[in-house]
């Protein structure tokens, strides 16, 4: 096992951010095959809406897209280098990402109201989800304070080198939350090269999956420690 790939306790990396115990779990949908970008954010803004009046319960949405590029709301145009797919101008955080085939795409719909109203701590807390996800595999993934995301050190690429596995995004309205996380599993890489991903252009930094990092799993099985590591910081599904 390499040093990136040592074990991370998820006490550590765990801090919940749980509903009161009265409200109903949180939906969780998996679509199969490709969603169209368009087609996601209209089912999210719907639900988004529905969830703020009260009419839904709270959903975590998993998808895997056609190849494409999204620029969030601080994009600058100089980072879209090849724009080889279709590219969406969205209103989350963020800079320009990839989604495409072999990445797992998770909408995350949930009312702060019920839980914490408070931005970062929900930004780290679906961090603390990615990496206990990772831990599951005895990946250690890692978050710094200057680059929004999930990492990984890469001592075998040099000194000082490091990957990032997973991507965050978010929106809120109403306090209730839409966008969200995307997990690299089995992606084309090469994909990100038309863009300058989350802005970072430090040679040093790249983009790295679960296949890349010697661990050829399902995206069925990534899905399950998903939810497994959802539940325990965001409470029960269904």
């Amino acid at each position: 096992m390499s040093q990136n790939q040592a074990p991370q306790t998820r006490d550590a990396i765990v801090r919940p951010m749980l509903a009161a115990p009265e409200q109903p779990a949180v939906e969780w949908r998996i679509t199969e095959g490709l969603t169209p970008y368009e087609e996601a954010v209209a089912v999210m803004e719907a639900r988004a809406e529905a969830i703020a009046e009260g009419t839904a319960p709270e959903l975590v949405w998993l998808v895997e897209h056609p190849p494409l590029y999204t620029a969030g709301t601080s994009a600058q145009d100089g980072d879209l280098k090849d724009a080889r797919f279709p590219v969406h101008r969205t209103g989350r955080g963020g800079q320009f990402t990839y989604h495409g085939p072999g990445q797992r795409v998770a909408y995350v719909m949930l009312d702060l109201k019920r839980r914490t109203p408070d931005v970062r701590a929900f930004v780290a807390a679906l961090e603390d989800w990615i990496t206990a996800t990772l831990a599951a595999y005895n990946i250690r993934g890692e978050r710094r304070e200057d680059r929004v995301g999930v990492w990984v050190k890469r001592p075998d690429k040099g000194d000082g080198f490091e990957d990032k596995i997973a991507a965050i995004g978010i929106r809120l309205r109403r306090w209730v939350t839409f966008h969200g996380i995307s997990l690299n599993v089995e992606p084309d890489l090469t994909h990100f090269s038309g863009i300058v991903p989350c802005g970072i252009s430090v040679q040093k930094y790249g983009v790295t999956s679960l296949v890349d990092l010697g661990l050829p799993l399902t995206m069925p099985e990534v899905d399950m420690a998903l939810r497994a590591a959802f539940e325990e910081i965001f409470g029960k599904t269904v």
